[in-house]
């Protein structure tokens, strides 16, 4: 299977440009491509703004400093807001839908953030991705959080992994949310999204930062 081509503001600009000359005839469409460019470029731009961040972090820490995954909970549960960032060429290599946890009154549209045992909600902040086990779950493959902050502190004692579930679609579900009851905390992937990570952790010699922020 060829590996997905990464994805880059240039690639995102091309394509929206295409559209823009083929309605360019027709104002409302011409307008709201015009917001959705604008809407990319903001996106990316922040994304890029936390990689960079990401990397300083990297360096301090001893970390890897090839790749990091960044995991934004302020983007819409039924958009791609999980990326595998890549460091050396400043794309995202994969990204894809990421669940967060259903605990302490969390919606699709809304989750709530906790670092307490039984909370089942996801924490905010970075963490050092560990050993990979066997997971129930998806791809039957998870790798274990180490909080780094006060946030996450307790992730590795709650539990709380990267893994897959094989109801998680491969692509966006827009205005759609994802369904609640997927996730008890952990950030939670397709099967092909999980398939394409853990080969790239396999092969990586150093810890990757996951980031989880809003």
């Amino acid at each position: 299977m060829n590996e997905p081509k990464p994805y880059t503001l240039l690639t995102l600009l091309l394509i929206l440009c295409f559209s823009m000359c083929s309605n360019a005839s027709n104002p409302q469409i011409q307008e709201r491509l015009d917001n959705e460019l604008a809407e990319k470029q903001a996106a990316f731009s922040r994304l890029k703004a936390k990689a960079d961040s990401a990397m300083v972090y990297c360096k301090t820490k001893g970390l890897n400093t090839d790749y990091c995954i960044l995991i934004d909970f302020s983007i819409h549960s039924g958009k791609n807001r999980i990326f595998v960032w890549d460091f050396a060429n400043d794309t995202i290599k994969y990204t894809g839908l990421c669940c967060h946890g259903y605990g302490q009154g969390s919606t699709g549209a809304k989750p709530v953030f906790s670092n307490t045992e039984g909370s089942y909600c996801s924490s905010l902040g970075k963490y050092k991705l560990g050993i990979r086990s066997y997971s129930n779950y998806g791809i039957n493959a998870h790798y274990k959080m180490h909080g780094l902050e006060k946030t996450n502190s307790n992730a590795f004692r709650r539990i709380i992994v990267l893994h897959s579930h094989t109801p998680v679609p491969d692509h966006e579900i827009h205005p759609r949310h994802l369904p609640l009851g997927w996730s008890m905390g952990c950030p939670v992937v397709s099967n092909r999204l999980m398939k394409d990570i853990d080969a790239l952790l396999k092969k990586e010699k150093k810890p990757l930062l996951m980031w989880i922020y809003t």
